[in-house]
């Protein structure tokens, strides 16, 4: 399951710097190794446990241990096998929809409508309209304040050079109140508001002197034209890029990771303690293995979505992948520290459709986002049905 989320979903995520050829494949593989695994040790928890015992009645399992485990195990089988289909035809799906509406698919045939938490469920489902809804929004403002701010000025490169320390802070801003804050919190250190704010605008000045000093390495030759200024003005938010790329694959390994390891963490839970509550040091080792294997996925088996998403819905360009993936970093860490299983695939592509909204209606394939959608659509139902043939197998083979 883990090694399909890697292939699909991180693939999905890293497809905007890859790209946009904002950062090397080895610096790709340095991101994704260290802010993956991260982002699921430090804030991947709260998810991790909604997906136990948040979605369908765990204590009606305990009366049948066996039939929650073999729901269980279908679901992350159904989700896996579609998710390494939907890689295989290049098609960015979400985990979240997969793994939700297989809990629920499973929880409908062997628990009955009454064990399912709808309300929560709806809330889940609300999300991701919301999701992608909001990140495309402050996507689109943000690149609107880039074109009008450096791309459409006068003299982009000095404008760039003014403005530029700012875009740097913001992502030290968000970078620290996911990051910084959470270890905390995972210490056992709960901050006040004001203490948050003033780590959060540290980290903006830390990350804002790194940047300057990897700036200054961009140096035109003599006074170049108008239209020569954009390479250079494009190659300084490469740099950006690379602070937004570590922001966003940490928030998929928070989000993501959890939701799959979720379902076998309560099976494994439930088989060792007798109920689904994990201590936290046992659901930390999960989320560290399933990490470790997410990023085995990308790297072997994820070239056909880095190619969907990345240049299939609009051009992207370092200055519109940054917009994009800094508003979808935002959109779904606001998300995740509520314990809300958002999709990080469904954000990011919201986020895409809002910085080619910016540039106009005619920047878009449509064909491609007409594709996207189906297969967001089709997701839940195959997912489910799948769930419940698997189950009936798994369940006649070990009964």
């Amino acid at each position: 399951m883990a090694w399909s989320v890697g292939a699909n979903d991180l693939a999905n995520i890293m497809s905007t710097t890859m790209a946009s050829k904002a950062i090397t494949v080895k610096q790709a593989i340095i991101v994704a190794i260290i802010f993956e695994i991260a982002g699921a040790v430090l804030g991947g928890g709260d998810v991790a446990q909604t997906l136990q015992n948040g979605i369908i009645n765990t204590h009606m399992a305990s009366v049948q241990p066996d039939i929650f485990i073999y729901g269980m195990l279908a679901a992350l089988l159904a989700s896996a096998l579609w998710m390494t289909f939907a890689s295989y035809l290049g098609m960015p799906v979400s985990i979240t929809n997969a793994i939700v509406g297989a809990i629920v698919g499973f929880g409908l045939l062997a628990l009955g409508p009454q064990a399912i938490y709808w309300d929560k469920v709806g809330f889940i489902a609300l999300s991701w309209v919301c999701s992608p809804t909001i990140a495309g929004i402050l996507a689109y403002i943000l690149f609107l304040s880039v074109q009008r701010l450096i791309l459409t000025a006068v003299d982009p490169l000095a404008k760039a050079r003014k403005y530029i320390p700012i875009y740097l802070f913001l992502i030290g801003f968000i970078l620290s109140e996911i990051t910084v804050v959470k270890a905390f919190e995972h210490v056992g250190i709960i901050l006040s508001l004001r203490h948050n704010v003033l780590i959060a605008i540290a980290s903006g000045i830390v990350i804002l002197i790194i940047g300057q000093f990897m700036l200054k390495r961009i140096k035109p030759e003599g006074r170049p034209e108008h239209k020569e200024q954009f390479i250079y003005v494009e190659k300084m938010f490469a740099v950006l890029m690379l602070f937004t790329a570590c922001a966003m694959v940490y928030a998929h390994g928070s989000n993501d990771v959890a939701i799959s390891v979720g379902p076998i963490a309560a099976i494994i839970s439930l088989v060792h303690v007798g109920h689904t509550n994990l201590n936290g040091l046992f659901t930390l080792s999960i989320l560290f293995a399933g990490a470790a294997v997410v990023v085995i996925g990308f790297f072997t088996y994820g070239r056909k979505i880095i190619q969907t998403v990345g240049s299939g819905i609009t051009a992207l360009t370092p200055s519109r992948a940054y917009c994009a993936t800094l508003a979808a970093a935002a959109t779904v860490v606001v998300s995740t520290s509520i314990g809300i299983p958002v999709s990080a695939t469904q954000t990011l592509v919201g986020a895409i459709l809002g910085v080619g909204l910016a540039r106009g209606i005619g920047a878009l394939d449509l064909r491609v986002v007409r594709n996207i959608f189906t297969s967001w659509i089709i997701t839940i139902p195959v997912a489910a049905g799948l769930t419940v043939l698997l189950f009936d197998i798994i369940k006649y083979i070990f009964s």
